[in-house]
């Protein structure tokens, strides 16, 4: 029943993609990990997950000379920003 909205922004040297939820959003003391090899709530919530899915995407992202990062609150959802180069 979740909502997930996808958008995109381009400059001159960019293109930003932004993907949000409405989900149950995650704390400042977790923000800082999520992109972390092995890290994962998913255990908590939905039983399954490896913490490696964020973890792959980073690097991934940062491979293609990228930035990936997200912003979040508890019960206010998430929004998950990745950048990449336009050259």
């Amino acid at each position: 029943g979740g909502i997930i909205s996808v958008e995109s922004e381009e400059s001159d040297s960019e293109v930003v993609i932004k993907i949000k939820d409405n989900g149950k959003g995650i704390s400042d003391a977790d923000i800082d990990k999520i992109f972390d090899r092995y890290y994962s709530k998913a255990m908590k919530f939905r039983k399954v997950g490896t913490g490696l899915g964020l973890y792959l995407s980073k690097q991934i992202i940062l491979s293609h000379n990228g930035k990936i990062w997200a912003e979040s609150k508890p019960d206010k959802g998430s929004v998950f920003y990745f950048s990449l180069p336009k050259n």
